[in-house]
């Protein structure tokens, strides 16, 4: 069955239909393995340019049949060929006989045999390289008498004085012994895997191996019983040496009563107390200071240069808020409570951003600590990767556990801080599983002072993860799973592949994956398929979420490893970079960075950026220089100077994630890879209590109700389908009906809409708004016929809380391809009595991006840098499959855009749930509301996904847009990766992202203001209309205030303002036409807002009681207003872009 050719094993169904396509016959076929029934088989046959599926199930006694229309009498086969031969004929229920089988491509020849250095890829070999540090060419029989030496020199008083103690055990003799017989264990180890190996090729099926025959066959071999029984012989002395010297010892304490000088015995360290942390700062623009954290004490005091005494000691419950300015890296400002009714602020600038960042997470460390919190609402998460060369570790790794080398690293002030949560993921670790958990733990002990405690470890050969926590999080991890995956030759060795583990930390979820790809310079697709097959194999996570893709199952997933992409650059020109540390031209080139840039591979995977130099391939022993030739039988191959290791992340929307350094080492060298290390600060939800005991009645409960939903897959499939909800806060998974409405004229790909009749009304197990907000909807699109999926997505309940339905737009995923886009209409009704929310601990540090003229001052979220994506162009010649103008909502796209997209700012669920907000003009003011509780992603590259932040480019009015501008004036908010209309490389794109930029357009009728003037078509299409997503950028919490007027000008600059300015308005309505408002002139009226003067100073409820019931309507009148003075405002809102 499986050397069929048509059989092409685990492939997708997007891959299989593609294969079809390309065949372009009726009647060609092929056969895969079903993805929705384990064991079964999928039949996929092209008929009229449409992909059929049929499901082939074994039965009870492993007969084979297919699920064909009703009427056909199922037919029984034992093989899969047999029963391709039978429909191969006519009138078996079949859309038209198998007619041209599709074959698989030939799996390629040449895989990675060897190692990266040239060593054979084996099973774990555990034998010491003792050759390779620092010239050393002591051998083993010299390294084991030093050992014994330096323990009766140096240790056995220790141990004699433990004795004395009352302490039994010989803790540095047992030390001593493991590091001596550490070649013997790693030798033994090496040979038992191999023996294993080999046992199983001759084994029988019935019964295992016969004690009678393995002794026969020690007997009647010299060798093999001389090697066991010095194996028995090392057995004995290892279990009784350690009696004997026990014995000795006490013999030689109660007999001789001896009295031996008094040596220090070595207790286990008590946890260390923060130091007090002192920065020296300028505030002002002469006057220095410094700053005295104490964490302990939850103090922080500002003392003057010369001055004794502190002028101001600041305790933590004290301190509001801190605000980063993003145009000066190394400002902050401090904003606490002097008394119950005054608040001021302090501008304090250090002497660089590093030392910035140390003192803000020394304040939020100590916010932590003195919280009153039972479950913390943030952990620190250490990620480090490293491949080991086959090499024993140095002795101390202190710069890589404490994140210090080169890149953006810790400072020393917090660098001794331990995590809540390591993860070490490494390849070619030639030590043993239990050595290196050890050596691991007991390394931290020695720089934290902590006895951490074992999560989990996963092994594949020589590829390793093992995961760390804090003493005090142990009984917060739960549900642990581990998986491996090998993609060494023909998928079966385990030289390369995978390791990952998962657990919940209370409620939320953590997925970690340690891989290492296939090397070489020339194998980018080959890497790019180990990727495929590892996401597909990993088994990890919710068993019930095991058909979603794996990168959505978790609330943060971390990737990292060798993953092993290279540079396509030239020797010489690489290396005068990295001289230079022009590492951008490097990043250029870099092949992982170029397949993200394709949607090859980690598709919305996050990282930062990279500011340390390639971490491969160096000369052992020092940092100095690479080597790049290796030298091998079959002549000299080239390893250029690359990026090969790598930590990446995924997490869901609106969640927080923040990246505090990323980096590598510089003084660990005993391999020719330099340890990688990565610090996050996460966001994490606790198991929640509600206040209140759910109510009887409908309105005292929550519920989640869906208006109408629009999903374009690409397939060549005509199926019915049906959407699955999954939830943690839904008892039991629910699904829809059957769509409403379908259309295939775009071949290729499958229109489907389901109405508000066809979608369930979900109702969540707990109602109150805190629980809520941190809540995701996972949903899958599948067919009726198969129960395949043809696509996930994930959709965060926090932007869809309110009263009138949200719409939201995102992609559709499956297997880490990008298979499709939904988009919908929906909304979260939250009971009145609980809506009571809390701020969280990570959401009081905001950010400003530049200083204003203002006299109060706002915040608003980072500038961000830009990020790489696939290249912006134009698509490729049009072709029955991939045209992407077909790829439509509403048919033959307009390019013609008569003004560029409003873009508002971003939501806030407050509005709609929560009456009594008052929001005011101070950072200072705690606003008590739904947005204070929200949780926003750090992650860069979400920010600049969205449409919600504009590009540089503008559009003039009346022009026609190319379509690399519609592009970037509209797309799902669930964020593509920015395009760069620069880039270079590979020109594709796919027809999904094109049509969703020609698609999005709603007809509305121009209004009064706009820039439609007479002269102009009245059916051209009008204003794009924004609206939120459920992936759309992080929210605006009630600690950054209102938006301020650099953020306004900002948008302008962007073209979001399309008209003139035209004529001077004279009263509240004429001001409000210039922005298309007028439709609120009435409410605004009846409620006494008639005056330009006091307009000025209306609130966010003033605008909510005066009808103003649209919250991006409230905050666009907001917007303008705060950046008008009372003289402009008489002349009406600014709506030309700023030059």
């Amino acid at each position: 069955m499986t050397a069929a050719s048509w059989y092409h094993r685990d492939i997708s169904r997007v891959v299989a239909e593609d294969l079809l396509a390309k065949a372009g016959k009726d009647g060609c076929f092929l056969v895969r393995d079903s993805e929705s029934v384990s064991g079964a088989y999928a039949l996929c046959l092209l008929f009229q340019r449409h992909v059929h599926t049929y499901r082939i199930l074994p039965d009870e006694e492993g007969l084979l049949s297919v699920q064909t229309i009703q009427g056909i009498q199922a037919k029984c086969f034992r093989t899969l060929t047999d029963l391709i031969g039978a429909y191969q004929q006519p009138n078996n229920g079949l859309v038209i006989p198998l007619l041209y089988p599709v074959n698989r491509a030939r799996e390629p020849v040449d895989e990675d045999s060897d190692g990266e250095d040239g060593r054979a890829s084996h099973p774990p070999s555990l034998v010491p390289h003792s050759g390779n540090i620092a010239g050393s060419t002591s051998g083993p029989a010299s390294d084991f008498m030093g050992f014994m030496a330096e323990y009766l020199s140096h240790h056995l008083q220790l141990d004699l004085e433990a004795l004395r103690n009352g302490n039994l055990q010989l803790k540095h003799l047992s030390t001593a012994l493991v590091t001596a017989c550490r070649g013997l264990h790693s030798e033994i180890d090496f040979t038992l895997a191999g023996l294993e190996t080999l046992a199983k090729v001759f084994d029988p099926p019935a019964s295992p191996r016969s004690p009678v025959r393995e002794q026969g066959l020690l007997a009647s071999d010299p060798d093999l019983e001389l090697l066991l029984s010095k194996i028995s012989t090392v057995n004995h002395l290892l279990s009784s040496l350690e009696k004997k010297v026990l014995k000795t010892l006490q013999e030689t304490v109660t007999k001789h009563k001896l009295a031996l000088p008094s040596v220090a015995v070595a207790h286990p360290p008590a946890a260390k107390p923060m130091a007090v942390q002192n920065f020296e700062v300028k505030v002002g623009k002469t006057q220095r200071a410094s700053l005295t954290v104490d964490v302990e004490s939850g103090t922080m005091a500002i003392t003057k240069r010369g001055c004794s005494s502190p002028e101001e000691t600041i305790s933590q419950d004290k301190i509001l808020q801190l605000i980063k300015y993003q145009s000066m890296q190394s400002k902050v400002r401090l904003v606490y409570d002097r008394d119950q009714h005054r608040s001021l602020t302090r501008d304090f600038i250090f002497q660089n951003a590093r030392k910035r960042e140390a003192f803000c997470q020394l304040l939020q460390l100590m916010k932590i600590q003195h919280s009153n919190l039972d479950e913390p609402d943030l952990i620190s998460v250490y990620v480090g990767t490293w491949n080991m060369g086959s090499a024993p570790p140095p002795r101390s790794m202190a710069s890589w556990l404490t994140s210090r080398g080169l890149g953006r690293t810790q400072d020393e002030t917090t660098a001794g801080i331990p995590h809540d949560i390591y993860v070490i993921g490494t390849q070619e670790n030639s030590l043993g599983d239990r050595e290196w958990v050890e050596f691991l733990r007991a390394s931290l002990k020695t720089l934290m002072s902590i006895d951490f405690r074992v999560v989990a470890l996963q092994c594949l050969w020589s590829i390793k993860i093992v995961v760390l926590v804090k003493p005090e999080h142990e009984c917060r991890i739960s549900h642990v799973n581990t998986s491996s995956v090998k993609t060494g030759i023909a998928n079966t060795l385990g030289n390369k592949g995978a390791v990952g583990v998962s657990f919940l930390f209370n409620g939320t979820s953590f997925g970690f994956v340690n891989c290492h790809l296939a090397s070489g310079s020339e194998k980018t697709h080959r890497r790019n398929q180990n990727y495929s097959d590892i996401l597909r194999s990993l088994v990890l996570g919710d068993k019930r979420l095991s058909s979603f893709d794996l990168t959505l199952r978790f609330t943060h997933l971390f990737w990292f490893g060798d993953l092993n992409y290279r540079l396509d650059m030239e020797v010489q020109d690489i290396l005068a970079h990295v001289n230079k540390k022009e590492f951008e031209a490097l990043l250029a080139v870099d092949q992982l960075t170029l397949e993200r840039e394709k949607n090859k591979v980690f598709l919305r995977f996050s990282e930062e950026d990279i500011s340390f130099p390639p971490t491969y391939r160096y000369e052992r022993g020092s940092r100095d220089s690479y080597v790049w030739q290796k030298f091998k039988t079959t002549g000299v191959r080239i390893n250029v100077p690359s990026w090969c290791d790598r930590i990446l992340w995924k997490s869901r929307p609106e969640t927080h994630v923040l990246c505090n350094s990323y980096g590598c080492t510089d003084d660990i060298v005993t391999s020719d890879h330099s340890p990688v290390f990565a610090t996050f600060e996460v966001g994490v939800t606790s198991q929640f209590v509600p206040r209140k005991a759910p109510g009887s009645s409908p309105e005292s409960l929550a519920c989640i109700e869906w208006d109408s939903i629009e999903v374009i897959v690409k397939t060549a499939s005509r199926s019915k389908c049906y959407i699955e909800f999954h939830s943690y806060c839904l008892e039991e998974s629910q699904r829809s009906g059957e769509n409403s409405s379908q259309s295939s004229d775009i071949p290729g790909f499958l229109k489907l809409s389901w109405s508000a009749k066809q979608l369930p009304v979900l109702s969540p197990i707990l109602s109150d708004l805190e629980y809520l907000l941190d809540q995701h909807l996972l949903l899958s699109i599948k067919g009726m016929d198969s129960c395949e999926s043809y696509g996930e997505c994930c959709i965060a309940m926090r932007s869809m809380i309110g009263s009138l339905a949200q719409q939201f737009e995102t992609f559709l995923f499956h297997r880490g391809e990008e298979t499709g886009s939904m988009r919908g209409w929906m909304k979260v009704r939250v009971p009145k009595d609980r809506r009571s929310t809390r701020e969280r601990l990570y959401e009081w540090i905001s950010f400003e991006t530049d200083e204003t003229e203002s006299d109060f001052p706002t915040l608003s979220k980072p500038t961000l840098r830009a990020v790489r994506s696939r290249p912006l162009s134009l698509p490729d010649a049009a072709s029955s499959y991939t045209n992407p103008a077909y790829f439509i909502f509403e048919g033959v796209p307009n390019t013609w855009a008569q003004c560029p997209s409003l873009s508002e700012p971003p939501y806030s669920p407050a509005s709609d749930t929560q009456a009594d907000r008052h929001p005011g003009h101070s950072p200072c003011r705690r606003l008590q509301s739904l947005t204070g509780a929200q949780a926003y992603s750090s992650s860069k590259e979400q920010l600049q996904r969205s449409p919600h932040y504009p590009v540089s480019e503008t559009t003039s009015c009346g022009h026609q847009l190319s379509l690399s501008q519609i592009g970037r004036h509209k797309r799902p908010k669930s964020a593509i990766l920015t395009r760069d209309p620069q880039t270079s490389g590979d020109c594709s794109l796919t027809a999904l992202h094109m049509a969703w930029c020609l698609s999005d357009v709603d007809t509305e009728p121009p209004k009064r203001g706009s820039c439609l003037g007479p002269s102009q078509p009245e059916g051209r299409k009008n204003l794009l209309r924004h609206t939120r997503s459920a992936l759309e950028p992080p929210q605006q919490s009630c600690w950054e205030g209102a938006r301020s007027q650099r953020d306004t000008r900002r948008l302008n600059r962007a073209g979001e303002w399309p008209c003139g300015s035209g004529d001077h308005p004279r009263s509240v309505g004429r001001w409000l036409s210039r922005l298309g408002l007028e439709q609120y002139e009435a409410g605004l009226y009846e409620n006494g807002w008639d005056d330009l003067e006091f307009f000025r100073n209306i609130t966010d409820q003033d605008l909510l009681d005066a009808g103003v019931l649209s919250p991006t309507h409230r905050k666009l009148i907001q917007a303008k207003l705060h950046e008008s003075s009372p003289r402009s405002l008489q002349q009406g809102p600014s709506l030309k872009p700023n030059p």
